[in-house]
C-alpha cells in the first residue's frame, strides 16, 4: 500500500497526533514527516513502512478501495 500525504495528515488528525509524535513513534525525524506531508519529497519504502506500522499499531486503517481515506479499526466484539 502506498501512503499518500493526505492520508498521513488525516490519520494523524484522527489520532490527534502531532508530526513530532508520529515521528517519535515511527522512529523517523520530524522533518521527514513534515516534508512528506508538505509534498516536498516522497518517502523511502522503509520509512513508509515505519509510518504505516505506527498507524496500524494505533488502530488506523488506510482506505484505498473507495477512494483515499482513513478510519479507525472496529474493536473486536
Amino acid at each position: 500500500m502506498e501512503l499518500l500525504p493526505e492520508q498521513c495528515r488525516a490519520a494523524r488528525g484522527l489520532l490527534n497526533w502531532t508530526q513530532a509524535e508520529l515521528a517519535g513513534r515511527a522512529g523517523v525525524s520530524r522533518s521527514t514527516v513534515r516534508d512528506f506531508e508538505g509534498e516536498r519529497h516522497d518517502l523511502h519504502r522503509s520509512t513508509e513502512a515505519l509510518l504505516l506500522r505506527s498507524f496500524d499499531d494505533a488502530g488506523v486503517e488506510m482506505l484505498s478501495d473507495t477512494g483515499v481515506g482513513v478510519r479507525l479499526r472496529k474493536a473486536a466484539a
